[in-house]
């Protein structure tokens, strides 16, 4: 009987492809200031493995967790969202 669990996933902008089958992805979630109340942005780096999808600097994906494949790489790009779009 093996139950198949929801793997965690985060939605974020890639701030960085320099990297060879790795990305760098900046996610930003919303939280209220504790005192004032305002909503204030937090952000978040996580380095994510990169397949067969090929995303671009400035893509918005979303990433999927998985087993640890480095010593900071723990998740995954799942899909491309938006593509960024390259002026000039």
């Amino acid at each position: 009987m093996s139950i198949k669990r929801k793997k965690q996933s985060l939605v974020g902008k890639i701030i960085s492809d320099k990297m060879e089958k790795t990305v760098n992805v900046r996610v930003m979630r919303e939280i209220p200031h504790p005192i004032y109340r305002k909503r204030v942005k937090r952000y978040k780096n996580y380095l994510a493995h990169v397949s067969s999808i090929v995303p671009k600097e400035g893509d918005i994906v979303r990433i999927s967790s998985m087993r640890p494949m480095s010593k900071r790489k723990r998740w995954q790009v799942s899909e491309i969202l938006t593509e960024s779009v390259r002026l000039g």
